[in-house]
C-alpha cells in the first residue's frame, strides 16, 4: 500500500516537474525571442574613445541639462548638430514649444534621399540635475559615432538619426516628448519608416554574479542574472521586429544580445522613446543596458563617466551600426 501511494506520488510530482518545465520552456521561446544564426563579425567598429568624449561633453560640460536648463540644452543641440555635421549628415531641425520654452529635435540624414527610412534615436535631456552618464548621454554619444560610421561609410537606404528631448520626467510619456513631436510630424504616406531603433542607456556592464535584476521572479528563470548583456525591449505587438533587429545584432561582436517583448505591463518595456511610433504602426524597439535593473546609479547624482565601460559601449555601437547595414540589405 505504502509504495502504491509513493508511485503514485512520484508519478504526479515527475507530471508536475513536466508541465512546469513546458511552461518555462514556452515563455522562454515566446518572450526572449531565441535566435540560433549569427551574424559575421563586424569589419567596421565605433571608438570608445570617442564615446567617452561624447559623454563627458554632455555629462559634464552641459551638466544640468535638465527641461528648466533651456541654455544647457541649446548648448547640447548645437554640439550634436556640429559633430553631424562635421560627419557629413544632412541636419535639420524641428523646434516646439512646451510651457513657454523652445526645444529643439536634431536630425542627420544619410544615404539616398528618398526611400523608406530606418530611424536610430536617443534623447539628451536628463531627470533633475543628474549628470546623465548613463542616461542617456550614453545614447547619444552612440548616436554620434553611428553619424561618424555612416558618413564614411554610406548606406544603402535612408537612415536617420535623431536627438530628442523632453523625454524625462515631468514629460515622460505625454505628448510634450522630442520624440512624439518627431514621430507625429513623419509623413508615413511619402516616407514609409521601415524601423525605429532607440538609443536607451548603452553604457553600463558588469561580471558580477547577480548584477542583472528582472521585473518578475519568473523571468530569473530566463535570462540571465550577470549584467553583461545588451538587450532588445519591444512591446508584445513588436515581438517579429524585436527578433529581426535581435538577430542581426547578434554575433557581431561578443556582447551577449537579449530580447523581450512583453505587455507594457511588464516594467520598463515602455520606458522611452520607442513607445511614441507604436501608436502610428511604426515598428519601434529600444536598446539598452536594461537601466535600473542593473544600473543602481540611475536617476542619481552618481551616474558619472567614469563609472562607464567604453569598450563595451563600443561594442553596442558596432552592433547597431552592422545591424542596421544588414537589414537593409534585405529590403
Amino acid at each position: 500500500m505504502a509504495k502504491s501511494w509513493l508511485r503514485a506520488l512520484s508519478k504526479a510530482l515527475f507530471r508536475i516537474v513536466i508541465v512546469v518545465g513546458l511552461f518555462l520552456a514556452a515563455t522562454w521561446y515566446v518572450i526572449a525571442q531565441p535566435v540560433w544564426t549569427h551574424q559575421p563579425a563586424a569589419t567596421l567598429t565605433a571608438d570608445p574613445v570617442k564615446l567617452r568624449q561624447h559623454v563627458e561633453k554632455l555629462a559634464v560640460d552641459f551638466h544640468p541639462r535638465n527641461f528648466t536648463e533651456v541654455e544647457n540644452l541649446n548648448a547640447c543641440a548645437d554640439y550634436i548638430a556640429a559633430q553631424f555635421k562635421a560627419a557629413s549628415g544632412q541636419v535639420r531641425e524641428q523646434t516646439f514649444t512646451v510651457q513657454g520654452n523652445d526645444y529643439r529635435n536634431v536630425s542627420a540624414f544619410f544615404g539616398p534621399a528618398n526611400g523608406p527610412l530606418w530611424i536610430v534615436g536617443a534623447h539628451y535631456d536628463t531627470c533633475e540635475d543628474t549628470p546623465g552618464a548613463d542616461d542617456n548621454a550614453s545614447g547619444v554619444a552612440g548616436l554620434l559615432e553611428l553619424a561618424r560610421l555612416l558618413g564614411e561609410n554610406p548606406p544603402s537606404v535612408p537612415i536617420e538619426l535623431v536627438a530628442y528631448p523632453l523625454e524625462e520626467p515631468p514629460f515622460f510619456s505625454s505628448q510634450s516628448m522630442g520624440s512624439a513631436h518627431h514621430a507625429n510630424a513623419l509623413d508615413l504616406a511619402t516616407e514609409p519608416v521601415l524601423g525605429v531603433i532607440v538609443l536607451e542607456m548603452i553604457g553600463y556592464y558588469s561580471d558580477a554574479p547577480g548584477s542583472q535584476e528582472h521585473p518578475s521572479k519568473l523571468l530569473e528563470f530566463v535570462y540571465p542574472s550577470t549584467g553583461n548583456f545588451l538587450a532588445v525591449v519591444g512591446n508584445w505587438e513588436q515581438r517579429g521586429f524585436v527578433k529581426q533587429v535581435k538577430g542581426h545584432l547578434q554575433g557581431v561582436t561578443d556582447l551577449p544580445i537579449e530580447s523581450i517583448a512583453a505587455p507594457p505591463v511588464v516594467p520598463g518595456i515602455d520606458f522611452s522613446d520607442h513607445r511614441n511610433y507604436w501608436p502610428l504602426g511604426v515598428n519601434a524597439v529600444m536598446v539598452t543596458d536594461t537601466a535600473f535593473y542593473r544600473n543602481k546609479n540611475y536617476h542619481r547624482a552618481t551616474d558619472t563617466p567614469d563609472t562607464l565601460d567604453y569598450e563595451r559601449m563600443a561594442m553596442a555601437v558596432t552592433a547597431v551600426n552592422s545591424a542596421l547595414g544588414s537589414m537593409a540589405s534585405k529590403k
